[in-house]
C-alpha cells in the first residue's frame, strides 16, 4: 500500500509500510548508509504524520518482510496474541502513543498487553515520541525474571559484572569479579567474552565461575558468552553452564550470519533446562542485540535498522530469557554516529523492550572511533536508570580491555544507585548484607567481612 502526506504543497509519497517505518525514523548514520533515511527534515516530518494515522490493525496485515522469506516475521504473525491486542485493535499509531502516555496505560494493564504488540507496533509508536515519552512508558512496564535471583523488580537495578581478559587468564578475570563483587555489582550475571573459542578453554572458564559462585555461596549466575552451538556441546560434556547466550537480530538472514537460526535456539534453552541448575527460577536464556546488526551482515531487506532491532526482540521473547542486551553503541558509528544517536537508540530500544515484555539491560557503550565520549554515557545512563532499565554492564574503570570498548562501570552503578535509590536483586543484595559489604540500608559499608581472606587465598 502506498502512503502519501501532503505538507505546503508538496505530497510526498512513500511505497510501503517498511519505506514510511524507515523515513520516520530519526536521524542516524546507518539508515543514512543504507540508503533508505529520509532526505531531509520535511519528509521526516510528513512520514510521521502519516505514520500517525495509520491503523494499528495494519500491521498484521502488511509485512516489512514476507512471510514467506522470512521466519522471523512467520513467528510475529503465528504467535501474535489477539485477545491481548483487543484493547488496543481499534487505535492508530498515533492515538496508541496518546494512550501509553495516559493514565489508563499502567502498570499492571501494560504487562498484559505485551504479547499483543508486534515489534513493527512497538518501533512505530517509537518514531513519533520524543526521549521524555520512551522514557515514561518504560518506566511504567515491570517485567521480571528469575534463575538464582530475581530480577527487574520495581525500586532495582541489576549489573552484570563482565570480568573480560585480553588472554583469559583465570587469575586476571578472578581479580576483576572480585573487584565487582565488592563493590556489589553482579546481580544480573557473571557474564565473560572470551577471547578464545576454544571449547577447552571456554569449558575452563565456566567451571572457574562455578567453582567462585559455589564457594563465596553468591546468589547469581554466570555465562561464558561463547556461540550457541559451543555451549550446547559443552552442555553435553557435563561443563557447569548457567545461561545459555547467543547473539540475534530481526530477520533470518542476518540470524543465519550468525549461525543461528529459531529451531537451534529452541533446542538451546531446552538442553539448558535440563540441567535444572536455577534455585529461584527456570529462565535460562541471555540474548544479545544491537542497531546495526542486520546491516552489517547485508540482511536487512530494506528496513530500518531500529525497526529491525525490535523485530529481534520477538525471537527473544519467544525463548523466555533471563536477561536481553541491546549493546548499544558496541557496532561503531557506521551505524550510530554520535552521542546523540547512541543516546536516542538506547532509549528507544529500552522502552520498545520493556513494552514487548523483556527483561530488556542497555550496556551503554561506544567505540573510540565514535563522536561520543563518557559524558554522554553519563547522559544515558541516567536516562536509563530514570527509565527503570533492568541492568547494565559493570566493566573495571568502564574499559573493556579485552573488547577494547568503553562502557559502564562499577562506579557507575553505585552513582546511579544512590541517585535513585536503587537497590539489588534481593537474594544479592541479602547475601551482600551477610557478608558485610553492605549495611543495612543496602549501602557499601567499607567492611568486606571475610572476603578478603579469602579473595587472597583463591587468587593466589
Amino acid at each position: 500500500m502506498v502512503y502519501r502526506r501532503t505538507i505546503d504543497a508538496t505530497t510526498y509519497v512513500f511505497a510501503d509500510l517498511r519505506d514510511l517505518l524507515a523515513k520516520a525514523t530519526p536521524p542516524r548514520s546507518g539508515d543514512r548508509l543504507a540508503g533508505i533515511a529520509a532526505e531531509n527534515a520535511e519528509q521526516m516530518i510528513a512520514a510521521r504524520i502519516a505514520l500517525a494515522d495509520v491503523p494499528l490493525k495494519k500491521f498484521l496485515h502488511e509485512t516489512v518482510i514476507p512471510y514467506e522469506d522470512d521466519e522471523i516475521t512467520r513467528l510475529i504473525v503465528d504467535t501474535h496474541d489477539r485477545s491481548a491486542f483487543a484493547p488496543v485493535s481499534s487505535l492508530t499509531v498515533g492515538a496508541f502513543r496518546d494512550w501509553l502516555l495516559s493514565d489508563a496505560a499502567t502498570t499492571d494493564v501494560l504487562g498484559k498487553l505485551a504479547r499483543g504488540i508486534t515489534p513493527e507496533m512497538a518501533a512505530a509508536v517509537s518514531k513519533l515520541m520524543r526521549n521524555q515519552d520512551l522514557i515514561l512508558v518504560a518506566k511504567k512496564c515491570q517485567v521480571t525474571s528469575a534463575f538464582r535471583n530475581t530480577i527487574g523488580l520495581r525500586g532495582r537495578m541489576s549489573v552484570r559484572l563482565q570480568p573480560n581478559h585480553p588472554f583469559d587468564d583465570a587469575k586476571g578475570i578472578t581479580a576483576s569479579i572480585l573487584d565487582g563483587i565488592m563493590l556489589g555489582s553482579g546481580d544480573a550475571c557473571i557474564g565473560i567474552n572470551p577471547a578464545s573459542d576454544d571449547p577447552a578453554v571456554i569449558g575452563g572458564l565456566l567451571r572457574l565461575l562455578d567453582e567462585i559462585i559455589a564457594r563465596l555461596k553468591i546468589p547469581t549466575q554466570s555465562c561464558v558468552l561463547a556461540h550457541v552451538t559451543t555451549t550446547l556441546g559443552l552442555i553435553e560434556q557435563g561443563v557447569p553452564v548457567d545461561l545459555v547466550f547467543q547473539s540475534i537480530a530481526g530477520t533470518e538472514a542476518a540470524n543465519r550470519s550468525f549461525g543461528v537460526d529459531l529451531a537451534l535456539l529452541g533446542q538451546a534453552r531446552e538442553a539448558g533446562l535440563s540441567l535444572r541448575r536455577g534455585t529461584v527460577g527456570n529462565n535460562v536464556m541471555y540474548f544479545e542485540t544491537g542497531q546495526g546488526s542486520a546491516l552489517s551482515a547485508n540482511a536487512h531487506h530494506g528496513v530500518d535498522q531500529q525497526t529491525c532491532e525490535a523485530r529481534a526482540y520477538a525471537v527473544a521473547r519467544a525463548f523466555d530469557p533471563l536477561l536481553v542486551n541491546s549493546v548499544v553503541g558496541f557496532i561503531g558509528p557506521e551505524y550510530l554516529y554520535d552521542g546523540k544517536e547512541i543516546i536516542r537508540a538506547g532509549l528507544e530500544d529500552h522502552f520498545c523492550g520493556k513494552l514487548l515484555g523483556l527483561p530488556l539491560g542497555v550496556d551503554v557503550c561506544y567505540t573510540n572511533h565514535a563522536e561520543a565520549d563518557q559524558d554522554d554515557m553519563d547522559n544515558l545512563l541516567t536516562l536509563l536508570a530514570a527509565a527503570g532499565v533492568t541492568f547494565i554492564m559493570g566493566v573495571p574503570g568502564a574499559d573493556d580491555v579485552m573488547l577494547n570498548y568503553q562502557s559502564t562501570s562499577f562506579h557507575d552503578a553505585l552513582y546511579v544507585r544512590d541517585l535513585f535509590g536503587l537497590k539489588r536483586a534481593p537474594e544479592f543484595d541479602d547475601w551482600l548484607f551477610r557478608t558485610g559489604l553492605v549495611d543495612g540500608d543496602f549501602r557499601l559499608s567499607g567492611n568486606s567481612g571475610q572476603l578478603p581472606d579469602f579473595a587472597s587465598r583463591l587468587i593466589a
